[in-house]
């Protein structure tokens, strides 16, 4: 079963824009991944494991999340 990540609006550290729809399990290894879209360009759908959307980065010398939930 995948892991819970609130669906909604989030902002990347570099600072783009992205609507998460969901977490879906790979059907090989069952890892979780977050599915996603960018709310500029082109958009298409994305994914991304679980543990990375969520990891903390270092940006200008502080630690932040890779992305932030700002709407849900």
């Amino acid at each position: 079963m995948a892991a819970e990540l609130a669906p909604g609006r989030y902002r990347h550290f570099k600072g783009g824009e992205y609507a998460v729809l969901g977490v879906a399990t790979h059907s090989e290894t069952a890892e979780s991944l977050v599915v996603y879209r960018p709310l500029y360009g082109a958009g298409g759908l994305w994914v991304r494991p679980l543990a990375m959307f969520v990891e903390t980065v270092e940006h200008e010398g502080q630690a932040v999340r890779r992305f932030q939930l700002i709407a849900e």
